[in-house]
């Protein structure tokens, strides 16, 4: 119960923008079309409804103080109530940024109650969340957003706002309060960002904090591509957001944080793997988007030739031995080996894999996630997986002589291994495993085969035309003059850009006894990739031409 004189509210049920945007057109303070014109402006922003009708001129500030205290039965905050100086509630408990964002200032303490000023009373959840922070019941007045801003910077500061929109200001205010803010602007422009990126089919978000605004980028088929940046006052406030939703945590600014979080877009449920670091101007965010509605898992929709595709499947049919897929970063690797572990997965077989992280979960197959805090590394998983009766095991990356050696025991031992490398060509594998002092007898008798992939872009469907290449060009390609090339024109369905969705380029290296005599030499890659025949090397230049 609140001692002294506490103004009963009346109610203020229902969306708040709703009830603003009723409540006007009723009294004729604006027209039908006036309201169509902010609503269309709203749908595109991150700004509210009242925001944009003053901000357009439609309804002045004095006209909102007047509906908000026909509507509400709260009085207008006077002029002999606004403080001169003092911060009722420290600086150093409430962030500015809030205030500020939330157009919100406590005015002063009265009795055991809290006297706080709002420009939109229609949402209490700032005020309420004022009154949880300082434990104390609310007593709300009206007043102007231009006389709540001019308070906020001769109370605490105009130029404490700057500091405060660093990405270090509000992190705790954001932990205390997210639970009374969830319909806070913030949270509308989280998940536009992701429905945005996943409309555009982007495999990344990029978020990253400048002295001036919030960047936000998206790779789209392998190319970061530039988006409308976010004004500053977002840059902390959306990352302590993305924080939450992947249950990590918020209090931590200097150190990086990993996680990952699950939503519905569009109907159907997507995975974003979170990356957060520290940088001089706050925390940039990468969040990876893992939609399993758009995983190809066949070799056929990944783009491999289907002369490849059965050589691979007739390979994977072994009952024991090794395959490598190997590329940088970002090749493709990962999707590749659940294409191949679909393709064997017919329930018959006992499948366990290793990842760090686990980017798609596989019906079927049991996957573990490795955790080095605990002592669980790949070596450590395949040790167990050993005595759990597999018939084949996938490790997310072959990093040193302990997994190798594992990996290698499994595949004598009559199990079948996945897993990948970061080379650059398929020979290039054999001389890091033998770099990595594996022993060439024990490599030889064990790989059944290498693939190394590239992705790129492929040419978009709708504006690709005939291209002739000049002399130089089809010299290098080895090319006649009656090949026919395609370029990419660029149309409304691409962006422009000439190119839509990407496809793998793909060398195949089979190890049959040609090539484990040259593994049994130590024959270095280039050596390799010269003596090894057609029947065992397959190019990335002749998978290269093949589709071009």
């Amino acid at each position: 119960m609140l001692s002294g004189p506490v103004h009963a509210d009346r109610d203020v049920a229902g969306d708040p923008a709703e009830r603003l945007a009723q409540g006007l057109l009723t009294r004729g303070v604006i027209t039908a079309d006036a309201l169509a014109r902010a609503r269309s402006i709203e749908a595109d922003s991150d700004e509210d409804l009242a925001t944009i009708l003053t901000r357009l001129g439609i309804v002045s500030e004095q006209a909102l103080v007047d509906f908000y205290g026909q509507t509400t039965g709260l009085p207008r905050v006077q002029a002999s109530e606004w403080p001169e100086s003092g911060q009722v509630i420290p600086a150093e408990q409430v962030s500015v940024a809030f205030l500020r964002e939330h157009l919100v200032v406590p005015l002063r303490r009265e009795g055991s109650a809290l006297v706080v000023a709002t420009a939109d009373p229609l949402r209490p959840f700032a005020a309420e969340a004022l009154g949880q922070l300082t434990a104390m019941p609310i007593i709300r007045r009206i007043a102007a957003r231009g006389e709540i801003e001019a308070a906020i910077d001769r109370l605490y500061g105009a130029g404490s706002s700057d500091a405060a929109m660093s990405a270090d200001a509000d992190e705790d205010d954001l932990e205390r309060l997210r639970d009374l803010v969830s319909d806070a602007p913030v949270i509308r422009a989280v998940n536009r960002l992701i429905a945005d990126a996943v409309d555009q089919r982007a495999s990344d978000i990029h978020l990253e904090p400048t002295e001036d605004r919030l960047a936000v980028r998206y790779r789209i088929d392998g190319v970061l591509v530039d988006q409308p940046a976010l004004p500053p006052q977002m840059r902390a406030a959306m990352v302590s957001r993305i924080k939450v939703m992947a249950e990590l945590n918020i209090a931590e600014r200097r150190l990086p944080q990993d996680g990952r979080l699950r939503v519905a877009v569009r109907g159907h449920e997507i995975d974003l793997r979170v990356a957060i670091a520290p940088s001089i101007h706050g925390q940039t965010v990468v969040l990876r988007i893992l939609d399993k509605s758009g995983m190809a898992l066949d070799f056929a929709a990944l783009g491999f030739d289907p002369a490849l595709a059965r050589r691979m499947q007739e390979t994977l049919a072994r009952p024991h031995g090794i395959m490598l897929v190997t590329g940088p970063t970002g090749s493709g690797k990962t999707t590749t080996l659940y294409a191949a572990l679909a393709t064997i997965n017919s329930g018959t077989r006992k499948i366990l894999t290793v990842e760090d992280p686990i980017e798609y979960r596989l019906p079927g197959i049991v996957q573990t996630q490795v955790n080095p805090s605990i002592g669980l590394d790949f070596a450590a998983a395949l040790r167990s997986f050993l005595r759990q009766d597999p018939d084949v095991m996938m490790v997310g990356e072959i990093r040193d002589l302990e997994t190798a050696q594992i990996a290698i025991q499994a595949a004598l031992t009559g199990h079948g291994l996945l897993s990948t490398l970061h080379t650059n060509t398929a020979a290039g594998a054999i001389t890091r495993l033998l770099d990595m002092a594996v022993e060439p007898f024990l490599l030889a008798s064990t790989l059944n085969a290498v693939v190394a992939q590239r992705l790129v872009r492929r040419l978009c469907p709708h504006c690709k035309v005939p291209h002739t290449p000049g002399p130089g060009q089809r010299a290098a390609l080895g090319c006649g003059e009656d090949a026919t090339f395609w370029r990419g024109a660029g149309c409304e369905q691409c962006g422009h850009s000439g190119f839509k969705g990407r496809i793998a380029l793909v060398e195949f290296l089979e190890v049959d006894e040609s090539v484990a005599e040259l593994i049994l030499e130590r024959a270095d890659a280039r050596d390799i990739a010269r003596r090894a025949g057609p029947g065992q090397l397959y190019t990335m230049m002749q998978d290269g031409l093949a589709k071009a």
